[in-house]
């Protein structure tokens, strides 16, 4: 079984003069060319991950402060896949895949042809990991895997009754706790306005000078961050799942809710595409109307546990899936068994997630945090209370997303030493491509039309599909729209909409 998971949401002194340009927020009209932060210097490419072809590895030294540049360096894992057309190459274009704390390394290893055919071979592929995260300098909350395991439990959920949230909120206490003791000074210099300035200086050690660069997720809230810092260092950018940066930066409650408005219209979606579908393409359909189905199945979770099924077990399943419409013809069926008394493979999904999540949560919780007002606010011990206003607006993504990925942030008490709150209304030389797609559980439609509007130069690309981003639900419109994007800086007419290739309950859906 493929479980599918990005984490949601949805998602950060001055310089010697001679620095400054670098470094600081950079205003609109910011012609300057980047100053040297250190010595000039190429990358040190060295061959990897073979008998992958093209594809090279390195490790890139970056200050740990930018404000303070000679006081140590981290190292930040970097990789890239030659172009394919190498005589008509344009230049690097970047990735990155949001969470935060997704790794870069790992996604371009695993998908160096199809990110190369995005801009049609003519780019070298490059991403990171970026700071705080896999194999660069990372955030580290327990000594071995056998002490996160042990902290965890084997029967940790998402809480979903006032008992069980007294019981859960001690462990995102305990939780900062951990990371702030083994990640030390690090922490301060993992906002978002950090990772932006380590893209700055590699775009600079490629030779590029200007930025090509496709933000997914919490990867468009780097995107957005960078072109208002340097919007003239911007050529080619695509924000695709949009974080709003204005409540991304503001607090943490409203984050969430700009984020999950969509959560429960795509259950919705899932329902009525699964009725029309019937049997046998959609299992859930074979035993009346969709809709209450569900609902009387997730009442009586409520109630009680299905065999080892609890109600916060299947809100994290659903989480995930909704995301991923290939997997609701999956979601379904396991759907379908638990309302006929067998829990045990939405009970099997729950626990391969969870242990994804374990470890996965040490990069993302921090990241998520360095990027808000300090000091925290509201408090842990209002935390419940918030859960169950963002449970109005889904009582999906409301619990799962609040109490895994923000609940901490009340307790999170390293202020950084930079962040980057706005503006968000950079003019760049050429359109920026936002991207939304209509039912998109973890960063909602709406996010990328405030961004368009807000950006000075940009166009909104609809993608009339489900899940989260374009890419969970492929269309050959929206892969063209980039193409010639990146390539000929072409963007689609204003108010274009680009329909899915296929429903998700097709018989030839993939």
């Amino acid at each position: 079984m493929r479980v599918f998971l990005e984490l949601p949401l949805s998602h950060l002194a001055a310089f010697a003069t001679a620095f400054a340009m670098l470094v600081a927020p950079a205003a609109c009209g910011d012609a300057s060319v980047a100053a040297e932060l250190r010595p000039s210097r190429n990358i040190a490419w060295s061959s990897c991950y073979e008998p992958v072809k093209g594809l090279e590895c390195a490790r890139v030294a970056v200050p740990l402060d930018w404000q303070r540049p000679d006081d140590g360096d981290i190292e930040l894992a970097v990789i890239r896949h030659r172009a394919s057309r190498p005589h008509e190459r344009i230049g690097s274009l970047f990735f990155d895949w949001g969470g935060p704390g997704v790794a870069g390394v790992p996604k371009v290893r695993d998908a160096a042809s199809q990110l190369d055919a995005i801009g049609r071979g003519r780019f070298d592929v490059v991403s990171w990991d970026p700071r705080g995260t896999g194999d660069s300098n990372h955030i580290v909350c327990f000594n071995n895997a056998q002490s996160r395991k042990t902290f965890w439990g084997r029967d940790w959920s998402i809480p979903t009754t006032k008992a069980e949230s007294i019981r859960y909120l001690p462990k995102t206490v305990e939780f900062v706790k951990r990371c702030t003791s083994l990640s030390g000074k690090l922490l301060a210099h993992i906002s978002t306005v950090d990772t932006v300035r380590d893209l700055d200086y590699l775009r600079h050690l490629v030779g590029d000078s200007q930025l090509n660069y496709r933000g997914v997720s919490y990867g468009t809230f780097i995107g957005q961050t960078y072109a208002n810092m340097f919007p003239l260092r911007v050529r080619a950018m695509v924000l695709d799942g949009v974080v709003d940066p204005v409540a991304f930066t503001a607090g943490t409650a409203g984050s969430i809710a700009k984020s999950i408005g969509d959560a429960d219209p795509g259950l919705r979606k899932f329902e009525s595409l699964c009725q029309s579908a019937g049997r046998p393409r959609c299992d859930l359909a074979g035993d009346g109307p969709v809709a209450p189905r569900v609902r009387r199945l997730l009442a009586r979770l409520r109630r009680a546990p299905i065999g080892t099924l609890t109600y916060g077990d299947a809100l994290i399943v659903l989480w995930v899936r909704l995301g991923a419409p290939t997997q609701w013809p999956e979601l379904a069926a396991d759907l379908d068994k638990a309302a006929r008394g067998d829990g045990s493979a939405l009970e099997s999904t729950a626990r391969d997630v969870k242990a994804f999540l374990e470890p996965a949560l040490d990069s993302a919780v921090g990241l998520q945090c360095a990027d808000k007002p300090f000091p925290p606010r509201p408090g842990p011990q209002n935390w419940p209370e918030i859960i169950g206003g963002l449970s109005d607006v889904s009582f999906i993504s409301g619990p799962v997303n609040g109490w895994l990925l923000w609940a901490p942030c009340a307790s999170w008490l390293v202020r950084s030493a930079d962040r980057y709150t706005g503006p968000w209304n950079a003019f760049t030389k050429n359109r920026i491509l936002v991207i939304g797609t209509r039912f998109d559980p973890n960063t909602a439609y709406d996010n990328a039309v405030r961004a368009a509007s807000r950006l000075g130069n940009a166009v909104l690309l609809t993608h009339d599909g489900y899940g989260h981003t374009s890419d969970a639900d492929p269309s050959t419109c929206v892969e063209r729209a980039i193409g010639a994007y990146f390539v000929a800086l072409i963007t689609p007419p204003k108010g274009t909409k680009c329909p899915s290739n296929r429903r998700p309950f097709d018989r030839n859906a993939v």
